[in-house]
């Protein structure tokens, strides 16, 4: 079956897109930082034939205090009823800082980009371009997949990849999962996430383990306004 190009149909994206990414991104952090919202975890790890074994669930409000400093607040205790995995430090960096990804102008430095053509993806046109670290540093965390780019406005509309590094030494793994994180313009102008789902077999030494992790964030509310802002 031959697939042949639509002649006249075909864009080339500016060469400067990553560095347009970068800045529209630096935009939309500075704007989510100033809204407050709610991030529901689950991580959910299966058994052989795919049954939930143990699970993990966690909830948490970004809030600002009184001196208007931005901070998070538990809703209740996380409930931990994991069998294998012992969630670590670097596990919630990635669902602070790396799920959601914020690839700003001062993180953009530290990333590498190639174009990878365009594509339609959640009915809106993107460009599509691969991101990786250009070095692995020493107790940092970084992206490394895919990200699509609309092209009228640069916003990231949707991520697929890994946080890395995965971490082994001769005692221990600590593995991370490939994820997928959904954004949509919240306040009309800005894309925020709104849901990261994975669905991965961590590959240990003492035997595979399948994982299945979710985050929903909601009740967007920027800081000092009446209305909240409904995911639909």
């Amino acid at each position: 079956m031959l697939l042949t190009a639509r002649i006249g149909q075909a864009q080339e994206p500016p060469p400067n897109l990553a560095k347009l990414v970068a800045h529209r991104e630096t935009e939309a952090q500075a704007e989510r930082n100033q809204y407050t919202y709610r991030q529901a975890v689950t991580i959910d790890e299966l058994d052989d034939h795919g049954g939930t074994r143990g699970q993990y669930r966690e909830t948490r409000d970004v809030i600002f205090s009184p001196d208007k400093d931005r901070t998070e607040q538990l809703i209740g205790h996380p409930e931990n009823g994991l069998k294998h995995l012992i969630l670590t430090e670097e596990d919630f960096a990635d669902i602070r800082d790396i799920q959601p990804l914020v690839l700003t102008e001062d993180r953009l430095w530290n990333y590498e980009s190639k174009y990878r053509g365009e594509e339609t993806m959640d009915g809106v046109d993107c460009w599509v371009l691969q991101v990786r670290p250009r070095q692995i540093l020493q107790g940092q965390r970084f992206f490394d997949g895919m990200i699509w780019v609309d092209k009228k406005e640069y916003n990231i509309v949707r991520m697929e990849g890994q946080a890395v590094p995965q971490i082994r030494s001769t005692k221990s793994e600590n593995l991370f999962p490939r994820f997928t994180t959904i954004r949509k313009p919240l306040d009309g102008k800005h894309w925020f996430p709104i849901y990261t789902y994975a669905d991965d077999t961590l590959q240990f030494r003492t035997g595979a383990q399948r994982i299945k992790l979710r985050i929903a964030y909601s009740n967007y509310k920027k800081f000092g306004a009446e209305s909240t802002l409904i995911v639909k």
